[in-house]
Protein backbone atom coordinates (compact mmCIF):
# COMPACT_ATOMS: atom_id res chain seq x y z
CA UNK A 1 0.00 0.00 0.00
CA UNK A 2 1.42 3.40 -1.02
CA UNK A 3 0.92 6.04 1.65
CA UNK A 4 1.33 9.82 1.41
CA UNK A 5 1.34 12.29 4.29
CA UNK A 6 0.34 15.91 3.54
CA UNK A 7 1.12 18.80 5.90
CA UNK A 8 0.53 22.52 5.34
CA UNK A 9 4.15 23.67 5.77
CA UNK A 10 7.35 22.55 7.46
CA UNK A 11 8.95 25.63 9.00
CA UNK A 12 9.31 24.71 12.69
CA UNK A 13 8.35 22.22 15.38
CA UNK A 14 5.04 23.35 16.84
CA UNK A 15 2.05 21.30 17.98
CA UNK A 16 1.02 20.28 14.47
CA UNK A 17 4.51 19.13 13.60
CA UNK A 18 4.73 17.09 16.81
CA UNK A 19 1.59 15.27 15.65
CA UNK A 20 3.09 14.80 12.19
CA UNK A 21 6.24 13.40 13.81
CA UNK A 22 4.25 10.60 15.46
CA UNK A 23 2.47 9.82 12.19
CA UNK A 24 5.84 9.86 10.41
CA UNK A 25 7.04 7.13 12.75
CA UNK A 26 3.85 5.10 12.29
CA UNK A 27 4.03 5.40 8.46
CA UNK A 28 7.78 5.27 8.15
CA UNK A 29 7.83 4.55 4.41
CA UNK A 30 5.40 7.28 3.40
CA UNK A 31 6.15 10.17 1.06
CA UNK A 32 5.58 13.60 2.59
CA UNK A 33 4.03 16.51 0.67
CA UNK A 34 3.94 20.13 1.84
CA UNK A 35 3.63 23.68 0.52
CA UNK A 36 6.97 24.87 1.92
CA UNK A 37 9.89 23.09 3.57
CA UNK A 38 12.67 24.92 5.39
CA UNK A 39 15.35 22.27 5.66
CA UNK A 40 16.44 21.50 9.20
CA UNK A 41 13.45 23.26 10.77
CA UNK A 42 11.66 20.06 11.80
CA UNK A 43 12.77 16.88 13.54
CA UNK A 44 15.04 14.23 11.97
CA UNK A 45 12.10 11.80 12.07
CA UNK A 46 10.19 14.06 9.68
CA UNK A 47 13.23 15.10 7.63
CA UNK A 48 14.11 11.50 6.80
CA UNK A 49 10.99 11.12 4.65
CA UNK A 50 11.07 11.94 0.93
CA UNK A 51 9.69 15.51 1.06
CA UNK A 52 7.91 16.98 -1.97
CA UNK A 53 7.17 20.71 -2.03
CA UNK A 54 4.86 22.93 -4.06
CA UNK A 55 5.44 25.88 -6.37
CA UNK A 56 5.36 28.13 -3.30
CA UNK A 57 8.81 26.81 -2.40
CA UNK A 58 10.32 28.81 -5.25
CA UNK A 59 8.74 32.19 -4.51
CA UNK A 60 10.96 35.06 -3.24
CA UNK A 61 11.89 35.14 0.47
CA UNK A 62 9.58 32.22 1.13
CA UNK A 63 11.49 30.94 4.15
CA UNK A 64 10.54 33.96 6.26
CA UNK A 65 7.51 35.27 4.35
CA UNK A 66 5.57 32.17 3.32
CA UNK A 67 2.44 33.41 5.12
CA UNK A 68 2.33 36.36 2.71
CA UNK A 69 1.63 33.92 -0.14
CA UNK A 70 -1.60 32.67 1.42
CA UNK A 71 -3.69 33.33 -1.69
CA UNK A 72 -1.42 31.06 -3.75
CA UNK A 73 -1.99 28.09 -1.45
CA UNK A 74 -5.19 26.78 -3.10
CA UNK A 75 -3.53 26.51 -6.51
CA UNK A 76 -0.28 25.19 -5.05
CA UNK A 77 -1.92 22.41 -3.02
CA UNK A 78 -4.06 21.31 -5.96
CA UNK A 79 -1.00 21.05 -8.23
CA UNK A 80 0.68 18.50 -5.98
CA UNK A 81 0.65 15.15 -7.78
CA UNK A 82 -0.75 12.42 -5.54
CA UNK A 83 -1.86 10.10 -8.29
CA UNK A 84 -0.90 6.50 -7.54
CA UNK A 85 -1.31 6.53 -3.74
CA UNK A 86 -3.70 4.23 -1.91
CA UNK A 87 -3.93 6.14 1.36
CA UNK A 88 -3.49 9.86 2.01
CA UNK A 89 -3.38 11.28 5.53
CA UNK A 90 -3.44 15.07 5.66
CA UNK A 91 -2.70 17.02 8.83
CA UNK A 92 -4.37 20.32 8.12
CA UNK A 93 -5.19 23.71 9.56
CA UNK A 94 -5.01 25.58 6.26
CA UNK A 95 -4.90 23.98 2.81
CA UNK A 96 -3.58 20.42 3.15
CA UNK A 97 -7.02 18.87 3.38
CA UNK A 98 -7.81 20.11 -0.15
CA UNK A 99 -5.14 18.03 -1.87
CA UNK A 100 -6.42 16.06 -4.89
CA UNK A 101 -5.84 12.31 -4.57
CA UNK A 102 -8.10 10.68 -7.16
CA UNK A 103 -7.30 7.03 -6.41
CA UNK A 104 -6.72 7.17 -2.68
CA UNK A 105 -8.77 7.07 0.45
CA UNK A 106 -8.15 10.35 2.24
CA UNK A 107 -8.25 10.78 6.01
CA UNK A 108 -7.82 14.34 7.27
CA UNK A 109 -6.55 14.85 10.80
CA UNK A 110 -7.96 18.34 11.15
CA UNK A 111 -6.39 20.80 13.56
CA UNK A 112 -9.08 23.31 12.59
CA UNK A 113 -10.90 24.66 9.55
CA UNK A 114 -8.95 27.65 8.22
CA UNK A 115 -9.32 29.99 11.22
CA UNK A 116 -8.42 33.29 9.53
CA UNK A 117 -10.96 32.73 6.75
CA UNK A 118 -13.76 31.90 9.15
CA UNK A 119 -14.13 33.10 12.74
CA UNK A 120 -10.78 34.72 13.56
CA UNK A 121 -10.53 37.20 10.72
CA UNK A 122 -10.23 40.24 13.00
CA UNK A 123 -7.26 38.81 14.89
CA UNK A 124 -5.29 38.59 11.65
CA UNK A 125 -6.75 41.16 9.26
CA UNK A 126 -9.02 43.44 11.30
CA UNK A 127 -8.94 47.28 11.06
CA UNK A 128 -6.76 47.48 14.16
CA UNK A 129 -4.04 45.60 12.30
CA UNK A 130 -4.40 46.66 8.66
CA UNK A 131 -6.47 49.83 8.83
CA UNK A 132 -9.97 50.03 7.34
CA UNK A 133 -9.01 49.98 3.62
CA UNK A 134 -6.56 47.13 4.11
CA UNK A 135 -9.04 45.17 6.20
CA UNK A 136 -11.76 45.56 3.56
CA UNK A 137 -9.45 44.24 0.85
CA UNK A 138 -8.39 41.35 3.07
CA UNK A 139 -12.06 40.61 3.75
CA UNK A 140 -12.74 40.15 0.04
CA UNK A 141 -9.79 37.78 -0.27
CA UNK A 142 -10.74 35.78 2.83
CA UNK A 143 -14.35 35.37 1.68
CA UNK A 144 -13.01 33.86 -1.54
CA UNK A 145 -10.72 31.60 0.49
CA UNK A 146 -13.58 30.53 2.77
CA UNK A 147 -15.71 29.55 -0.24
CA UNK A 148 -12.82 27.50 -1.59
CA UNK A 149 -12.25 25.89 1.80
CA UNK A 150 -15.89 24.82 2.03
CA UNK A 151 -16.07 23.69 -1.60
CA UNK A 152 -13.08 21.37 -1.20
CA UNK A 153 -14.28 19.73 2.02
CA UNK A 154 -15.68 16.81 0.01
CA UNK A 155 -12.20 15.71 -1.08
CA UNK A 156 -11.81 14.02 2.32
CA UNK A 157 -13.31 10.60 2.98
CA UNK A 158 -13.15 10.93 6.74
CA UNK A 159 -12.39 13.75 9.15
CA UNK A 160 -10.72 13.19 12.49
CA UNK A 161 -10.75 16.25 14.77
CA UNK A 162 -8.27 17.13 17.50
CA UNK A 163 -11.06 18.05 19.94
CA UNK A 164 -14.82 18.17 20.28
CA UNK A 165 -14.51 21.93 19.85
CA UNK A 166 -12.94 21.45 16.41
CA UNK A 167 -15.47 18.73 15.53
CA UNK A 168 -18.22 21.29 16.04
CA UNK A 169 -16.40 23.75 13.77
CA UNK A 170 -16.06 21.06 11.09
CA UNK A 171 -19.80 20.45 11.33
CA UNK A 172 -20.54 24.18 11.11
CA UNK A 173 -18.24 25.08 8.20
CA UNK A 174 -17.95 21.82 6.23
CA UNK A 175 -21.27 20.15 7.12
CA UNK A 176 -19.31 16.98 7.94
CA UNK A 177 -19.10 14.82 11.06
CA UNK A 178 -15.71 14.06 12.63
CA UNK A 179 -14.33 11.45 14.98
CA UNK A 180 -12.39 12.99 17.88
CA UNK A 181 -8.88 11.73 18.60
CA UNK A 182 -6.83 13.95 20.87
CA UNK A 183 -3.31 14.84 19.61
CA UNK A 184 -0.31 12.94 21.00
CA UNK A 185 1.65 14.40 23.89
CA UNK A 186 5.01 12.92 24.85
CA UNK A 187 4.13 12.20 28.49
CA UNK A 188 7.24 10.03 28.72
CA UNK A 189 9.49 12.98 27.98
CA UNK A 190 7.47 15.58 29.88
CA UNK A 191 7.36 14.46 33.51
CA UNK A 192 7.96 15.98 36.97
CA UNK A 193 11.38 15.97 38.61
CA UNK A 194 10.23 16.55 42.19
CA UNK A 195 11.13 20.23 42.50
CA UNK A 196 8.87 22.77 44.16
CA UNK A 197 7.05 25.34 42.05
CA UNK A 198 9.01 28.44 41.08
CA UNK A 199 7.92 32.06 41.17
CA UNK A 200 7.35 32.84 37.48
CA UNK A 201 4.48 32.32 35.05
CA UNK A 202 5.27 30.74 31.69
CA UNK A 203 3.91 31.12 28.17
CA UNK A 204 5.02 28.66 25.47
CA UNK A 205 3.59 29.81 22.17
CA UNK A 206 4.11 30.85 18.60
CA UNK A 207 3.99 34.65 18.61
CA UNK A 208 1.01 35.12 16.31
CA UNK A 209 -2.12 37.23 16.82
CA UNK A 210 -4.71 34.70 17.96
CA UNK A 211 -2.47 33.37 20.76
CA UNK A 212 -3.15 36.63 22.70
CA UNK A 213 0.25 36.73 24.36
CA UNK A 214 -0.33 40.45 24.92
CA UNK A 215 -3.09 39.57 27.40
CA UNK A 216 -0.71 37.28 29.31
CA UNK A 217 1.92 40.05 29.48
CA UNK A 218 -0.52 42.57 30.95
CA UNK A 219 -2.08 39.97 33.28
CA UNK A 220 1.29 38.95 34.72
CA UNK A 221 2.13 42.62 35.24
CA UNK A 222 -1.17 43.21 37.07
CA UNK A 223 -0.60 40.11 39.20
CA UNK A 224 2.97 41.17 40.02
CA UNK A 225 4.39 37.90 38.68
CA UNK A 226 7.45 37.63 36.40
CA UNK A 227 6.65 36.13 33.00
CA UNK A 228 8.84 34.01 30.75
CA UNK A 229 7.85 33.65 27.10
CA UNK A 230 9.13 30.75 25.01
CA UNK A 231 8.65 30.97 21.25
CA UNK A 232 9.02 33.29 18.31
CA UNK A 233 7.00 34.60 15.40
CA UNK A 234 5.89 37.67 13.46
CA UNK A 235 4.45 39.33 16.58
CA UNK A 236 7.76 39.34 18.48
CA UNK A 237 8.67 43.01 17.90
CA UNK A 238 5.16 44.29 18.65
CA UNK A 239 4.87 42.21 21.82
CA UNK A 240 8.32 43.25 23.04
CA UNK A 241 7.38 46.91 22.61
CA UNK A 242 4.04 46.30 24.34
CA UNK A 243 5.80 44.69 27.32
CA UNK A 244 8.17 47.64 27.62
CA UNK A 245 5.29 50.13 27.54
CA UNK A 246 3.40 48.31 30.30
CA UNK A 247 6.51 47.94 32.46
CA UNK A 248 5.97 44.18 32.70
CA UNK A 249 8.75 41.89 33.95
CA UNK A 250 9.09 39.73 30.83
CA UNK A 251 11.94 37.47 29.82
CA UNK A 252 11.93 36.61 26.12
CA UNK A 253 13.40 33.11 25.91
CA UNK A 254 12.87 32.60 22.17
CA UNK A 255 13.01 29.19 20.55
CA UNK A 256 14.82 26.61 22.65
CA UNK A 257 15.33 22.85 22.70
CA UNK A 258 12.60 20.61 24.11
CA UNK A 259 14.84 19.78 27.08
CA UNK A 260 14.96 23.48 27.97
CA UNK A 261 11.19 23.83 27.61
CA UNK A 262 10.75 20.88 29.98
CA UNK A 263 12.99 22.57 32.55
CA UNK A 264 10.97 25.76 32.25
CA UNK A 265 7.69 23.86 32.75
CA UNK A 266 9.09 22.18 35.86
CA UNK A 267 10.24 25.48 37.34
CA UNK A 268 7.06 27.47 36.68
CA UNK A 269 4.48 28.46 39.26
CA UNK A 270 1.84 28.19 36.53
CA UNK A 271 1.67 27.92 32.76
CA UNK A 272 -0.60 30.42 31.00
CA UNK A 273 -2.79 29.83 27.94
CA UNK A 274 -4.33 33.24 27.22
CA UNK A 275 -5.95 32.57 23.81
CA UNK A 276 -8.77 30.37 22.59
CA UNK A 277 -7.12 27.15 21.38
CA UNK A 278 -8.45 24.39 19.18
CA UNK A 279 -6.83 21.88 21.54
CA UNK A 280 -3.62 23.20 23.07
CA UNK A 281 -0.70 20.79 23.50
CA UNK A 282 1.20 23.16 25.79
CA UNK A 283 -1.28 22.84 28.71
CA UNK A 284 -1.02 19.05 28.53
CA UNK A 285 2.79 19.13 28.41
CA UNK A 286 2.75 21.43 31.44
CA UNK A 287 0.37 19.13 33.32
CA UNK A 288 2.53 16.13 32.41
CA UNK A 289 5.31 17.99 34.28
CA UNK A 290 2.95 18.38 37.25
CA UNK A 291 2.33 22.09 36.82
CA UNK A 292 -1.07 23.84 36.93
CA UNK A 293 -2.46 25.75 33.98
CA UNK A 294 -4.34 29.05 33.89
CA UNK A 295 -6.36 29.20 30.68
CA UNK A 296 -9.27 30.88 29.00
CA UNK A 297 -12.27 28.63 29.57
CA UNK A 298 -13.13 28.23 25.91
CA UNK A 299 -12.15 25.88 23.13
CA UNK A 300 -9.84 22.97 23.74
CA UNK A 301 -8.82 24.05 27.24
CA UNK A 302 -12.23 22.93 28.47
CA UNK A 303 -11.26 19.41 27.42
CA UNK A 304 -7.75 19.37 28.90
CA UNK A 305 -7.84 21.43 32.12
CA UNK A 306 -9.82 20.27 35.17
CA UNK A 307 -10.73 23.35 37.22
CA UNK A 308 -9.60 23.09 40.83
CA UNK A 309 -7.54 19.95 40.17
CA UNK A 310 -5.14 20.73 37.34
CA UNK A 311 -5.57 24.48 37.05
CA UNK A 312 -7.97 27.36 36.58
CA UNK A 313 -10.28 28.35 33.71
CA UNK A 314 -11.15 32.04 33.47
CA UNK A 315 -14.35 33.30 31.88
CA UNK A 316 -13.04 36.31 29.96
CA UNK A 317 -10.06 37.00 27.71
CA UNK A 318 -9.11 40.11 29.70
CA UNK A 319 -5.95 41.00 31.64
CA UNK A 320 -7.95 41.42 34.87
CA UNK A 321 -9.57 37.99 34.64
CA UNK A 322 -6.31 36.27 33.75
CA UNK A 323 -4.44 38.14 36.50
CA UNK A 324 -6.98 36.98 39.07
CA UNK A 325 -6.56 33.40 37.85
CA UNK A 326 -2.77 33.69 38.09
CA UNK A 327 -2.92 35.04 41.64
CA UNK A 328 -5.14 32.14 42.68
CA UNK A 329 -2.94 29.56 40.96
CA UNK A 330 0.33 30.68 42.54
CA UNK A 331 -1.18 30.70 46.03
CA UNK A 332 -2.91 27.29 45.71
CA UNK A 333 -1.24 24.05 46.77
CA UNK A 334 -1.80 21.61 43.88
CA UNK A 335 -1.25 17.86 43.92
CA UNK A 336 1.46 17.40 41.28
CA UNK A 337 0.79 13.66 41.03
CA UNK A 338 -2.91 14.23 40.31
CA UNK A 339 -2.06 16.79 37.63
CA UNK A 340 0.39 14.34 36.06
CA UNK A 341 -2.13 11.47 36.17
CA UNK A 342 -4.67 13.55 34.25
CA UNK A 343 -2.15 14.34 31.51
CA UNK A 344 -1.24 10.70 30.97
CA UNK A 345 -4.50 10.03 29.13
CA UNK A 346 -3.20 12.14 26.21
CA UNK A 347 -0.19 9.93 25.43
CA UNK A 348 1.04 8.51 22.11
CA UNK A 349 -0.62 5.11 22.44
CA UNK A 350 -4.14 6.47 22.65
CA UNK A 351 -3.53 8.72 19.65
CA UNK A 352 -2.11 5.96 17.46
CA UNK A 353 -4.89 3.57 18.44
CA UNK A 354 -7.53 6.14 17.51
CA UNK A 355 -5.99 7.02 14.14
CA UNK A 356 -5.42 3.35 13.26
CA UNK A 357 -9.05 2.56 14.03
CA UNK A 358 -10.20 5.50 11.88
CA UNK A 359 -8.05 4.33 8.94
CA UNK A 360 -9.26 0.73 9.24
CA UNK A 361 -12.90 1.80 9.40
CA UNK A 362 -12.44 4.00 6.34
CA UNK A 363 -10.67 1.21 4.47
CA UNK A 364 -13.54 -1.19 5.09
CA UNK A 365 -15.98 0.98 3.12
CA UNK A 366 -16.17 1.78 -0.63
CA UNK A 367 -13.62 4.33 -1.85
CA UNK A 368 -16.20 7.05 -2.57
CA UNK A 369 -17.75 6.92 0.93
CA UNK A 370 -17.85 10.28 2.72
CA UNK A 371 -18.91 10.66 6.35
Amino acid sequence: MRVALVHDWLTGMRGGEKTLEVLSQRFAGADLYTLVHVKGSVSPVIEQHPIHTSIVQWLPAVRRAYRHYLLTFPTAIEWLDLDGYDLVISTSHCAAKAVIAPKARHLCYCFTPMRYAWDQFDAYFGPARLGRPGSRLAGLAMRHLARWDRATAGRVNRYVAISHYVARRIRRYYNREALVVYPPVDTGFYHPDGRSPGTYALVVSALVPYKRVDVAIEAAHLAGIPLKVVGDGPERARLTAFGERTGADVQWVGRVADEDVRELYRGAAAVVLPGEEDFGIVPVEAQACGRPVVALGRGGARETVVPGTTGILVDEITPDALAAGLKTAVTTSYNSAAIRAHAEQFGFERFLSGVTTAVNDMWALPQDTRW
